[in-house]
C-alpha cells in the first residue's frame, strides 16, 4: 500500500529561475520578449521558405523544419512559464509535466538530425555538385525528415515510459522553469538507476552518432575546399556552409555547457539558467544567422513584407 501511495503523483512544483518576488516581472518581460522574437523569426523563414520558388531546394527545405521544430521546442517550455508567473502558481500536473517531457525530448532530437541532415546536404553540394540534385531528390530529402521525425519520437516515448516506471515521494519540486527529464528522475523514490543507462545510452546513440556525422561531413568540406585553386572559390564554398556551422556551434555549445554545469555543480537552479540558452536562446538567434547570412533568404524576407 506505501508504494502504491508514492505513485499518485497529481502535481510537481516548478521552482523557476528565481524565487524573489521583484525579479517575476522582469523575468516574464524577458521571456515574453524572446519568445514573441523567436515566432516571429522562425515563422517568417517557414513563410519565406514557402513562398519563394528560389528557396524550393532541399537545403532550405531542411532549413523550414529546423525553425519549425525550433517554434514548437521554445513553445512547450516557455508559455507554461509565463502562465505561472502571471498567475503566481508554481504547480504543474503530473501529465503535463510528462508531456513537456515527451515534446522537449523530442524537437531536441529533431534539431540534432536535421542539423546533422543539413550537414549531409552541403557535402553532397561542396563534394559533389554536378550530382547534387540527382542524390539530395525529394524522395531522400522526405526519407530523412521521416526517419529523423521517427527516432525522435521513440526516443521521447521510451524517455516517458521510463519515467512512468518511478515511484515518487513526497519532494515534488523541481529546481526549473520546465519539466526537465533529469531533475524529475533525481525527485523519484524508486530505483533510477536503470533510467540514468537508458538516457546515457539515448544521448550517446542519438547525440553522439550525429554530432560525429557532422564531424565527418565537414572534414570531407574543407578537405575539398582546400583543393580548390582560387581564393574566390573557397571564400564562397566556405561561405555556403558558415550560417550552418555558426548554429550548430550554437547548439552543441550551449548543449555541453548545461552538461559540464550539471555535472560541476549540484546547484540546479545554475543548470536552470545555463539551460536557458539552449531551449530560448539558440531557437531565437537561428533566425538571425540564416537571413543575415544568407542573400536568398533575406530577399525572399523583403519579397513577404512588401
Amino acid at each position: 500500500m506505501e508504494s502504491e501511495n508514492e505513485t499518485r503523483v497529481s502535481e510537481f512544483i516548478l521552482l523557476g529561475l528565481s524565487e524573489d518576488t521583484e525579479v517575476q516581472p522582469l523575468l516574464f518581460a524577458l521571456f515574453l520578449m524572446m519568445y514573441l522574437v523567436t515566432l516571429t523569426g522562425n515563422l517568417l523563414i517557414v513563410l519565406a521558405t514557402i513562398s519563394d520558388p528560389h528557396l524550393h531546394m532541399p537545403m532550405y527545405f531542411f532549413l523550414a523544419n529546423l525553425s519549425f521544430a525550433d517554434i514548437c521546442f521554445t513553445s512547450t517550455t516557455v508559455p507554461n512559464m509565463l502562465v505561472n508567473i502571471k498567475t503566481e502558481s508554481k504547480s504543474i500536473s503530473y501529465g503535463n509535466c510528462l508531456i513537456q517531457i515527451y515534446f522537449c525530448t523530442f524537437f531536441g532530437g529533431i534539431d540534432a538530425f536535421l542539423l546533422t541532415v543539413m550537414a549531409y546536404d552541403r557535402f553532397v553540394a561542396i563534394c559533389h555538385p554536378l550530382h547534387y540534385m540527382v542524390i539530395m531528390n525529394p524522395r531522400l530529402c522526405g526519407l530523412l525528415l521521416l526517419v529523423s521525425w521517427m527516432l525522435s519520437a521513440l526516443d521521447s516515448l521510451l524517455q516517458c515510459l521510463m519515467v512512468l516506471r518511478l515511484s515518487f515521494c513526497t519532494e515534488l519540486e523541481i529546481p526549473h522553469f520546465f519539466c526537465e527529464l533529469t531533475q524529475v528522475i533525481q525527485l523519484a523514490c524508486s530505483d533510477t538507476l536503470f533510467n540514468d543507462l537508458v538516457i546515457y545510452f539515448a544521448t550517446g546513440i542519438l547525440g553522439g552518432i550525429p554530432f560525429t556525422g557532422i564531424l565527418f561531413s565537414y572534414c570531407k568540406i574543407i578537405s575539398s575546399i582546400m583543393r580548390i585553386s582560387s581564393h574566390g572559390g573557397k571564400y564562397k564554398a566556405f561561405s555556403t556552409c558558415g550560417s550552418h556551422l555558426s548554429v550548430v556551434s550554437l547548439f552543441y555549445g550551449t548543449g555541453l555547457a548545461v552538461f559540464l554545469s550539471s555535472a560541476a555543480t549540484q546547484n540546479s537552479r545554475v543548470s536552470a539558467i545555463t539551460s536557458v540558452m539552449y531551449t530560448v536562446v539558440t531557437p531565437m538567434l537561428n533566425p538571425f544567422i540564416y537571413s543575415l547570412r544568407n542573400k536568398d533568404i533575406m530577399h525572399a524576407l523583403k519579397a513577404i513584407s512588401y
